[in-house]
């Protein structure tokens, strides 16, 4: 299945904390081959930003080990 159509029939999730913050929130879909795609829920007719894996499990950890903290 190429991308586009991929991407077209992907089930978006959002986090459950997306309401605390008026609904602002990045919405994330599996992909075939491991990959996870990623879009903003305020601009989802923008081109999601598609990773690895490897790339999303390593954001996972850095996320939960406060690297993105401000």
């Amino acid at each position: 299945m190429e991308l586009s159509e991929e991407l077209r029939t992907a089930a978006w999730r959002k986090s459950s904390f997306s309401g605390d913050n008026g609904g602002n929130c990045i919405e994330v879909a599996p992909l075939s081959g491991g990959r996870v795609a990623m879009r903003d829920t305020e601009r989802p007719e923008m081109e999601p930003w598609v990773v690895s894996g490897s790339v999303w499990a390593a954001f996972g950890k850095g996320w939960r080990n406060g690297e993105f903290d401000f």
